[in-house]
C-alpha cells in the first residue's frame, strides 16, 4: 500500500482514539461529580452517608466486573502483558476483537468512574491495539491487503499512552520501552505522528467542553523557572529514586503474592471463583471503608479522588508552613491533607501505606484495570513527603553563592512519581510523561537520576510489573539474555530441540493425516519427502490440511464420485445422499445399509494418498541447524516474532524447536545470572580438548505439553528409558520416529545425558531417534508466509535441480 493510506489510517486511528479517550474521561469525571455531590447532600447523616459512599463504587466495580465476564473475559486486567505476547509472534485468541474493545471500554469507564485506585493507561494501551487492528482490518476493505502486522500494533500502543494523558513524546518511548524488544525504527515516525495528532484533538476536545481554558499540560505545575532546585538538593533527589526502586519492587512483589494468593486451590478461593463478583465487591468495600472521609479517611485525605490528588499532591505551597495557620487563598482541594489536629507528616505517611496495599489489592480485581496511575499517585505522595522534611530542615531555603533556593514539595512530589512508575514499570520514559503531564522541564535533570537510581534498584530486585503478571499467566514469553554472558550460554539447539517431530511426507495416506490431525495440536506441520530421507521440503498450515481431508470425506464429493461411476444408479445416488437428512422414512434396512455403505467408502478413502498438489505448501520455514546457539536462537526468534523452527542437518528434519523450549532453556540458564550448565556443557569442553566428536543425543526435555508430568507418566517414562538404553546398548536402534500412528511416550522432565561417547554418537547420527521427547502442544502460532501455491513436483524438481548443479 501505498504511503497516502499510511496517512489516513494514522489520522483515523488519532481521532477515534482521541474521541474515545475524551469521551471515557468526560464519562467517568461525571460520575465522580455524581458521586460527590451525593456526599455533600447526605452531610448531616453520617450512616446514611457511610451506605451511600461504599455503595456507589461498588454497583459500578461489580457492572465492570459483570460486564466483562459476559462480553469478553480479555478484556479484564491491564492488557499490556497480553500485547508484549502478541508482538512475539504469539497468536492469541480473542484479544484484539470488536467485543474485547466494547467490554474494555465500558469496563474501564465504569472502573474510572468509581474512585477506585486503578489507572487507565494499560487498559488504554490494548484499547488503541484493538482498535489499530480492527481499522487495519476495515481499511483492508478498501484496498485489499492492509494486514494487521506487529508494526501496526506498535503504532497502537504509542497512540494509547499518547492520547491518555495527552503526552505523545513520553507515550511513543514508553510504548517502546513496554512492548518492543525489537521496534522497526520505520514506526518511529508514524508512532509519533498519531500520537501528537491523537493528544492534540484529545487537549482540544477539552478545551471546546470548556474543561480547559486552553490546550495545556493534564496537570499543570507552576514552579517558579529561574532556579527550581539546587545542587545541593540532589542527594535528597537520588534518595527519593533509591528507595523507590525498593518500593516499587516490592509493589510488584506484593501484586503478584495476591494473585497468586487467589490461585491457590483453598476453599475460600474456590467459593470467590464460584461467585466471581464477591472478590470485586469485597474489595471495593474494605477500600471504600477506610477512605470514608468523616471516618478514617480524614486522616488520609479520602475523599480526594485520584485527579484531585495528583493536582494537590503538585501544588506549590509547602504544606508544612500552613498547619496551623489560617489557610491562604487558592488552597483548594488541598486542604484534604491540612487536619487541625495531626501533622501533614502522619496524614502523608498514612495515605502512602494505605494506598500502597489498596492499589497493589485493586489492580487484581477482574476489570480491566491498569496500575500506572495508582503507582504515580503513590510517587508523588513520597516524593511530597521527602519535600515535606526537606522544607522542615531547611525552613528557609538553600543559601548558595548569595542566592536562597526556596525547598519546593511539589518539585519532590513529581520527581517522586516519575521514580515510583519507572521503577514498577523498568522504563525510564516515565520521566519525559512526567514533565508533559506537568509542563515543566525544569525538573527534567534530578528526575531522570532518580528514574535511572530507581530503575537500577528494581530491575536488581524483581521483574517489570508486566513481566511478573506474564509469568504468573504463564504466557508463552521469551525472558532476556543477560548482557556479556553470552559465551556462558554453552547450549545448543541439539540440547534443546525436540526429536520426536509430528511430520508428513508425500506418500502420506488420509488415514495418517485424519491420525495426525486428531492426535496433534500443531498449527503448522512439516512435509518431508519420504520417511527414509526425511529431507524437509516445506510446511503445510493446519487448517489447510483438516480442509483438504473434509473435503476428501465430503457427502458432496462422494455423491459426485457415485455419480461419475454408475451413471445408472442415479436413483440409489440421490437416496444415499439423503440416507440420514431424511429422518421419517420408514424403510430402517435402507438406511443401515446407506450407512455402511458410507463407512466402506470412507475406509477405502483413507487409504488413498494425500494429493500434495492441491495444497498450498511454504517452501521456507524457518530453520536452523543443530550447533545453533541458544544465543542466536533467542536473537533469531525475538527479532522475526517466530513461534517455532526446525530443526535440520543437511536437509533432513531432526527435530523442532518452540517458544517453550527456549524459554525453559534461557530461565534454566538464568535464575540468577547465570548459574545451570546444560548437562553437555562439561563433555563438549572435554571433546573439545581432545578433539573427540561429542554425544550429541540427549533426552531432550520438552515443556511444550501443558500436562503435568506427574504420576503415572513419568513411572513409565522412566522405564521406556531404561529399556531404550538397553536396547542402545545391544546396538538395536529403536523403530523410526515420528511416523503418523506410532505410540508417543511422555517425555522426560530432565535432559539425560548419554553415556556412551563417540560410538553412540554415531549411531545417533545414523538414527536420529534414540530421544523419546514428543512435541503434543503446538508452537504457539505460525510464522506466515504469503507463499504463492507451490506443488510438491516443482519442489522436488528444484531440489533435484539445485543437488546436480552442485560440485562432487
Amino acid at each position: 500500500h501505498d504511503m497516502g493510506e499510511d496517512w489516513i489510517f494514522l489520522i483515523l486511528l488519532g481521532l477515534t482514539m482521541a474521541l474515545v479517550s475524551w469521551c471515557m474521561d468526560y464519562t467517568s469525571a461525571k460520575s465522580l461529580q455524581a458521586y460527590k455531590w451525593i456526599q455533600g447532600e447526605l452531610k448531616d447523616n453520617v450512616p446514611l452517608q457511610y451506605l451511600a459512599w461504599v455503595t456507589y463504587p461498588i454497583i459500578l466495580i461489580v457492572f465492570a466486573s459483570l460486564f466483562c465476564h459476559l462480553v469478553s473475559p480479555q478484556a479484564i486486567g491491564s492488557g499490556i502483558p497480553e500485547l508484549k505476547t502478541i508482538l512475539r509472534g504469539v497468536v492469541l485468541k480473542e484479544y484484539l476483537t470488536l467485543k474485547a474493545f466494547v467490554a474494555k471500554v465500558i469496563g474501564l469507564t465504569a472502573a474510572l468512574g468509581s474512585g477506585m485506585p486503578v489507572g487507565k493507561e494499560g487498559p488504554f494501551v490494548h484499547i488503541a491495539s484493538i482498535c489499530a487492528a480492527v481499522l487495519s482490518r476495515f481499511m483492508s476493505i478498501f484496498s485489499g491487503v492492509y494486514e494487521v502486522s506487529r508494526n501496526i500494533l506498535t503504532v497502537g500502543c504509542a497512540v494509547g499512552v499518547g492520547c491518555c494523558f495527552g503526552t505523545p513524546l513520553g507515550g511513543v518511548l514508553f510504548s517502546i520501552e513496554v512492548t518492543s524488544t525489537y521496534f522497526a525504527v520505520r514506526n518511529y515516525w508514524r508512532g509519533y505522528f498519531a500520537a501528537t495528532f491523537s493528544a492534540f484533538i484529545f487537549r482540544v476536545l477539552s478545551v471546546w467542553n470548556k474543561d480547559a481554558v486552553t490546550i495545556t499540560a493534564l496537570f499543570k505545575t507552576n514552579f517558579r523557572m529561574e532556579f527550581p532546585f539546587d545542587l545541593q538538593e540532589l542527594p535528597a533527589f537520588a534518595i527519593i529514586g533509591i528507595s523507590c526502586g525498593f518500593l516499587g519492587a516490592f509493589f510488584v512483589y506484593l501484586n503478584r503474592q495476591v494473585v497468586l494468593f487467589m490461585r491457590r486451590p483453598t476453599a475460600l478461593t474456590r467459593f470467590l471463583t464460584k461467585h466471581r463478583l464477591i472478590y470485586p465487591g469485597a474489595v471495593t468495600l474494605i477500600i471504600a471503608t477506610f477512605t470514608f472521609p468523616p471516618g478514617f479517611g480524614q486522616f488520609m485525605a479520602g475523599e480526594l479522588m485520584p485527579r484531585e490528588c495528583i493536582n494537590s499532591l503538585f501544588d506549590n505551597f509547602t504544606w508544612t508552613k500552613i498547619s496551623g495557620s489560617p489557610a491562604p487563598a487558592g488552597l483548594g482541594r488541598s486542604s484534604a491533607w491540612l487536619h487541625p489536629h495531626v501533622s501533614v507528616f502522619v496524614i502523608l505517611l498514612l495515605f502512602f501505606v494505605m494506598k500502597f496495599w489498596m492499589s497493589a489489592v485493586s489492580t487484581t480485581m477482574p476489570i480491566p484495570s491498569g496500575a500506572f496511575m495508582p503507582v504515580f499517585i503513590l510517587g508523588a505522595a513520597f516524593g511530597r513527603l521527602v519535600g515535606e522534611i526537606m522544607a522542615t530542615l531547611f525552613p528557609n531555603g538553600i543559601l548558595f553563592d548569595g542566592i536562597v533556593y526556596r525547598i519546593l514539595p511539589g518539585g519532590y512530589a513529581v520527581i517522586g512519581a516519575a521514580a515510583m512508575t519507572g521503577a514498577v514499570t523498568h522504563t525510564v520514559s516515565t520521566a519525559v510523561i512526567c514533565f508533559e503531564l506537568t509542563g515543566q522541564i525544569s525538573h527534567i535533570l534530578p528526575m531522570m537520576v532518580a528514574v535511572i537510581l530507581a530503575n537500577m534498584v528494581a530491575q536488581g530486585l524483581q521483574p517489570s510489573l508486566y513481566d511478573s503478571i506474564i509469568q504468573v499467566k504463564k504466557l508463552p514469553y521469551l525472558p532476556e539474555l543477560a548482557l556479556g554472558h553470552i559465551s556462558k550460554y554453552n547450549i545448543f539447539v541439539e540440547d534443546i530441540m525436540v526429536r520426536k517431530v509430528k511430520f508428513l511426507s508425500s506418500q502420506s495416506t488420509y488415514r495418517e493425516l485424519n491420525h495426525l490431525l486428531e492426535t496433534t495440536t500443531l498449527k503448522t506441520i512439516p512435509l518431508v519427502d519420504s520417511k527414509e530421507c526425511m529431507i524437509l521440503l516445506g510446511s503445510i498450515e493446519r487448517t489447510e490440511l483438516q480442509a483438504v481431508l473434509d473435503w476428501w470425506l465430503s457427502p458432496e464429493r462422494r455423491v459426485f464420485e457415485r455419480g461419475q461411476c454408475s451413471p445408472d444408479q442415479g436413483s440409489k445416488v440421490s437416496w444415499e445422499s439423503f440416507a440420514f437428512v431424511d429422518e421419517e422414512e420408514d424403510d430402517v434396512p435402507d438406511k443401515v445399509g446407506g450407512l455402511l455403505f458410507i463407512k466402506t467408502w470412507e475406509e477405502a478413502e483413507l487409504d488413498k494418498p494425500v494429493d500434495m498438489e492441491q495444497i498450498r505448501i511454504d517452501p521456507s520455514p524457518f530453520q536452523l541447524v543443530e550447533r545453533t546457539s541458544l544465543h542466536k536462537t533467542h536473537t533469531l526468534f525475538s527479532l522475526l516474532g517466530l513461534s517455532h523452527a526446525y530443526v535440520t542437518s543437511i536437509g533432513k528434519l531432526v527435530g523442532v524447536v518452540a517458544l517453550k523450549e527456549l524459554q525453559k532453556a534461557i530461565e534454566g540458564s538464568t535464575r540468577s545470572g547465570v548459574r545451570l550448565r546444560p548437562p553437555l556443557a562439561s563433555f563438549r569442553d572435554a571433546s573439545r580438548k581432545t578433539k573427540k566428536h561429542q554425544p550429541s543425543s540427549s533426552a531432550a526435555s520438552s515443556p511444550t505439553r501443558d500436562r503435568d508430568l506427574w504420576g503415572e507418566g513419568s513411572r513409565r517414562e522412566s522405564e521406556l528409558l531404561r529399556r531404550e538404553s538397553r536396547d542402545d546398548s545391544r546396538g538395536k536402534t529403536p523403530s523410526l520416529r515420528g511416523a503418523p500412528g506410532s505410540e508417543t511416550a511422555p517425555s522426560s522432565p530432565s535432559s539425560s545425558v548419554d553415556p556412551r561417547g563417540a560410538e553412540g554418537t554415531a549411531q545417533d547420527a545414523a538414527s536420529p531417534s534414540t530421544s523419546s521427547s514428543t512435541l503434543s502442544s503446538p508452537p504457539s502460532s505460525p510464522v506466515t508466509h504469503t507463499s504463492p501455491v507451490l506443488t510438491l513436483s516443482s519442489l522436488q524438481e528444484e531440489r533435484e535441480s539445485e543437488e546436480s548443479d552442485e560440485p562432487v
